[in-house]
């Protein structure tokens, strides 16, 4: 449901009009070609695709991120789960962050930066989706120092539809799997299903605290929205199940990359 009256809001893919900073090139450190490209088959397959995909909490962005890796080959890059995984290795990066984390604060931008630049320079070679970086403007334009991206998406979500996701939404803190109890529960109420240990649900996610944490991602993504959709590589869309925006984003990126699977797969 919306906030306009109860109904539900259709699936609806917005194309930004083309901007001239769409045809440049990628820069050399993203790979600009694996091979000649033959015909335009061959063109779409010898381009490395770098793509990112923008949304408030609770706006179904793993899902996405996950149909689309299954889909079309690209690497999944999640800036959280990178950022656990250096906090349980206590690298140095790691210890940058936990320094933060332990005092209740977030994690600065150079911080998550250079975590992030480390982990692309390691695949150059690959195709990505990145999932949670950039979200600020300082963000965004270091990503921009080294790598020409090809799409941003961006979720739409109304504010009734992400209230009531979040309030549903538990997670295994160690993996970052996230449980919803409408269409996500676990097997066992309050217990992940690989580990079989306990599931919490973060203080953010709290009806109490959800409008505050909505409007913080609101005002941060702003510029970063503005400045995709002044390159020309922003698409947007907007509705309240993921299952029906999913067609959009997978006929978007069909036009980018050849699929692996010869049908969409859910």
């Amino acid at each position: 449901m919306d906030s306009r009256g109860g109904r539900r809001v259709p699936a609806r893919a917005e194309r930004v009009p083309e901007t001239g900073a769409e045809k440049q090139s990628s820069r050399a450190v993203c790979g600009a070609t694996v091979g000649a490209a033959r015909g335009a088959a061959g063109a779409m397959a010898s381009k490395l695709l770098r793509a990112v995909i923008l949304g408030p909490p609770g706006s179904g962005k793993g899902t996405v991120c996950q149909r689309i890796a299954q889909n079309f080959g690209l690497q999944h890059l999640s800036s959280g789960h990178f950022l656990r995984e250096n906090l349980k290795a206590n690298t140095e990066v790691g210890d940058m962050a936990k320094q933060y984390l332990e005092k209740g604060l977030l994690v600065p931008d150079h911080v998550i930066t250079r975590l992030m630049m480390s982990e692309l320079e390691n695949r150059s070679g690959q195709h990505w989706l990145l999932d949670g970086f950039p979200r600020t403007l300082v963000q965004a334009e270091a990503l921009d120092r080294i790598c020409d991206l090809d799409l941003v998406i961006s979720l739409n979500i109304p504010f009734e539809t992400l209230k009531d996701r979040l309030s549903r939404r538990w997670i295994h803190p160690p993996s970052g799997r996230v449980y919803n109890l409408d269409f996500n529960p676990p097997h066992v109420h309050g217990i992940d299903d690989i580990t079989g240990e306990p599931l919490v649900q973060q203080e953010d996610d709290k009806p109490e605290a959800v409008a505050a944490r909505l409007r913080r991602y609101k005002d941060a993504a702003k510029p970063v929205i503005e400045l995709y959709k002044s390159r020309g590589v922003l698409h947007q869309f907007s509705g309240t199940e993921t299952n029906k925006i999913w067609p959009y984003v997978y006929s978007l990126f069909s036009n980018k990359i050849t699929p692996i699977q010869s049908k969409q797969a859910y």
